[in-house]
């Protein structure tokens, strides 16, 4: 199975607002990790998810659509902490931006899981995991130690930049990472202020960024650039695009994390869950790849909330 490492929290999505009302938040079940955990099980993919979860109302809501959605939780841990939160602004577009309650929550004190089950043939990484202490060198020693033990590799940082109290520091943390990380997957807006840019991506400078960090170690790097579709720079210097799927978008929550999950599918059903594989992979198969991530996100921003695509759906 393919393991999904990080926080699983609760979203707290506006809803309409009535004349001269603050609109009412309605809970969604969430955290970038959580949703790409969601999202390979509706598409028919084993996995599992190492976090740690709340004792409260929240958290077992949380474990409870994990099983529902035929994700393994042995390793999922449980705690007295409440749930960590995460409350969503929405623009005229749908995009999100997100205000974080994440102090004495569960997700930042996750414990060292030891040794992992031998089914595990994959690992993802990324988002607040990446950041909050003590979760966060926890998963860098996970990342790190299965990694040396050859199991496949993705990390999505996901960037959530009001809480990284140190972003130079951050990003030389990002770039210790690289070398244990296989398949690396970030959007346009994540590359940029990683590379300290408020440039596009086609700027000489971001893309001499993008480079620099495939040759550290990725296999891949995977661009996700909103309604301007998918884009991969690969090890060999190629360069693949889509275009987005069309769809009537009602907002953003949980596309980017649907892609990530959608591209660990595919390549696990292509059999190409080594990064040995993935340098292999034609421009056909990347094209495949990125069409397939990019149908499975056109369903999920079609619906409010992370509501990833079932198999069926696609």
């Amino acid at each position: 199975m393919i393991l999904i490492c990080g926080e699983a929290l609760v979203d707290l999505v506006p809803g309409e607002a009535r004349r001269g009302e603050l609109a009412p938040l309605h809970p969604r079940l969430g955290g970038g990790p959580y949703n790409v955990a969601i999202a390979l099980g509706r598409l028919a993919t084993p996995v599992g998810m190492f976090t740690r979860l709340s004792r409260d109302r929240f958290g077992t809501e949380l474990l409870k659509r994990l099983r529902e959605a035929g994700a393994d939780t042995t390793q999922v841990q449980v705690g007295a902490e409440p749930t960590t939160l995460a409350v969503v602004e929405l623009d005229d577009r749908g995009s999100a931006r997100y205000g974080f309650h994440t102090e004495g929550t569960a997700a930042p004190l996750v414990a060292d899981p030891g040794e992992l089950p031998a089914e595990v043939e994959a690992l993802s990484f990324g988002t607040l995991a990446m950041v909050l202490e003590p979760g966060a060198s926890v998963h860098e020693r996970v990342l790190f130690r299965e990694s040396e033990r050859g199991r496949f590799t993705a990390l999505d940082p996901n960037i959530r930049a009001d809480l990284i109290e140190d972003p130079d520091a951050y990003r030389r943390r990002f770039l210790s990472w690289l070398p244990s990380v296989d398949l690396l997957k970030l959007s346009v807006e994540d590359a940029a202020w990683l590379a300290g840019s408020e440039s596009a991506v086609e700027s000489p400078g971001l893309l001499e960024a993008l480079r620099e960090w495939l040759a550290r170690g990725p296999a891949a790097v995977v661009l996700t650039r909103g309604a301007d579709g998918i884009a991969v720079l690969t090890a060999d210097g190629g360069f693949v695009e889509v275009a987005a799927a069309e769809t009537s978008v009602v907002d953003t929550i949980g596309a980017g994390d649907t892609i990530q999950a959608a591209l660990l599918c595919w390549l696990r059903r292509a059999g190409a869950l080594s990064a040995a594989a993935v340098r292999g992979l034609s421009e056909e198969d990347w094209t495949a790849a990125l069409n397939f991530a990019a149908a499975a996100a056109g369903v999920t921003v079609s619906r409010q909330g992370a509501e990833p695509p079932y198999a069926s759906e696609l």
